[in-house]
């Protein structure tokens, strides 16, 4: 990457009250001759007080949805929790504590919210019919637009995007966004003239294909639903029966296990959960074996002091383990930072890596690296555990839908350590004490690729939309040129 120079009169620094003197800032900042709208000519922040957040927890008697920065996908789709005050648990508590604390808030339709932790993931909702009845966390900045409501939603994902990112700040490797912050935002005038003088068109065009994406996206189901089905049919276990289990709260044991002459005594709510699951899930089934029995060596990452800029070695985040079982490198850190075997973390084609830390949800989801030999090296962080298997005897793609379906979700639940939820761990012990059906080799590879057909029928419904967003990108872009 080139080095970014830019040149600033001291006196310029001296008057900036924000004591904010990085290129990004200083360079956004710069007297510019055109003219501008301000902000505040623009948009509104809503803000609710404490006993106004209070008062909405006073009114959840039934069931709830509630979003938080992870459960809104880098394209802008909300996918929230379903929470209800009546049927706490520790697997949902963490929720429940935030939002007792006031971190809770509502939207009104028509409305924006931006991602105050790493605004450069685009995780941004347009607050619209579906969404406009969910409760957002606190860490969303909700701004009310005065005008161009949706199109600005579109702006901010396109011709304003490097403005966010200019005035957001550099936080412990990655940049966050304050309210404040949002106030040095200048927009050229002649290009939100434009906007909203053609406001009518862009949105009779932006429409028909918000409506075709809606359609497309009706079409595509979960990646786990598709390897539920597979590894359902294969082993002989009812879906249906397996939640009905999973989602009971009452407490069940064995009374014999009361016998305190019994070392190994284990009455926990959790414990008790998962010998449940798995009886049901496996009653059928005689392939049943300890993962550790195949695994040869585990290796932790290594996570480095990093940031955003395209400067130094890659390192891959969390996010980069997808639940369709493959990994994507689309969204690195960098760092300077150099060890001597730190070539011993690189990404290699074929390597199979497992989540270590993560959300409850969201832990332990493993993928298989697809490395080509022209692409950029990366480094796997200290939050991923990289597998290596006994090939002769397992298939790493069969393990890695296991790990992401029902079978791995069910077991690393329960199984999973942390006080916080909202991140939990998981260590070599729990890999090597995993129990899972493995059958013959040939029996993987069969699963395996029926499970991939129906996830690549998925994939090119997905092409299918980014082509769709592509297009609204490209009316927003045009319409100021």
């Amino acid at each position: 990457m080139p080095l970014k120079q830019f040149a600033i009169d001291f006196l310029e620094l001296a008057k900036e009250a924000s004591n904010r003197f990085d290129v990004d800032f200083a360079d956004f900042n710069k007297n510019e001759r055109q003219e501008r709208y301000s902000f505040r000519d623009l948009f509104e922040i809503v803000n609710s007080t404490k006993k106004e957040r209070m008062d909405l927890i006073d009114h959840l008697d039934d069931d709830f949805y509630y979003a938080e920065i992870g459960n809104v996908t880098k394209q802008g789709d909300v996918e929230p929790e379903k929470l209800n005050f009546s049927n706490i648990n520790e697997l949902v508590a963490d929720y429940f504590k935030k939002i007792e604390k006031g971190d809770i808030q509502k939207s009104n339709e028509n409305d924006i919210l931006l991602a105050k932790v790493r605004p450069n993931l685009r995780k941004y909702v347009f607050v619209d019919e579906k969404n406009k009845d969910y409760f957002y966390t606190t860490a969303f900045i909700n701004l009310k637009p005065r005008k161009l409501n949706k199109i600005f939603y579109y702006a901010f994902r396109t011709i304003f995007y490097n403005d966010l990112m200019a005035i957001s700040r550099q936080g412990k490797g990655y940049p966050t966004l304050k309210e404040d912050d949002l106030f040095y935002l200048k927009f050229s005038k002649a290009a939100i003239d434009k906007l909203e003088k053609l406001e009518n068109e862009i949105i009779s065009q932006i429409e028909p294909i918000e409506n075709k994406i809606k359609e497309l996206k009706n079409q595509i189901s979960p990646a786990q639903e598709a390897m539920n089905k597979v590894f359902a049919r294969e082993f002989g276990f009812d879906l249906e029966k397996i939640h009905k289990i999973d989602n009971d709260r009452k407490f069940y044991i064995d009374l014999s296990l009361l016998d305190f002459k019994n070392n190994n005594l284990r009455s926990s709510y959790r414990w008790s959960q998962l010998e449940r699951v798995q009886g049901e899930l496996y009653k059928n089934n005689d392939s049943i074996d300890f993962l550790g029995k195949f695994i040869k060596s585990t290796k932790n990452g290594w996570s480095p002091e990093c940031n955003e800029d395209e400067g130094g070695q890659a390192i891959l985040g969390i996010d980069s383990i997808q639940k369709n079982g493959k990994m994507t490198f689309g969204n690195p850190k960098y760092t300077q930072q150099t060890r001597n075997n730190s070539r011993d973390f690189f990404v290699q084609n074929g390597d199979f890596f497992v989540s270590r830390g993560n959300t409850l949800g969201l832990v332990a989801l493993a993928a298989v690296a697809k490395v080509e030999s022209e692409d950029k090296e990366f480094i796997y962080p200290d939050l991923m555990i990289k597998i290596k298997f006994d090939e002769n005897e397992i298939n790493k793609e069969y393990i890695a839908y296991a790990f992401n379906s029902i079978i791995g979700r069910i077991y690393f639940k329960y199984s999973a350590k942390g006080k916080n939820q909202t991140m939990v761990k998981i260590s070599s012990k729990e890999l090597y004490d995993f129990e899972l059906p493995i059958p013959d080799i040939k029996r993987q590879q069969k699963i395996v690729d029926e499970i991939k057909a129906e996830l690549d029928k998925q994939e090119e419904m997905k092409k299918k939309i980014e082509v769709e967003r592509k297009k609204i990108d490209e009316i927003i872009e045009k319409a100021i040129k």
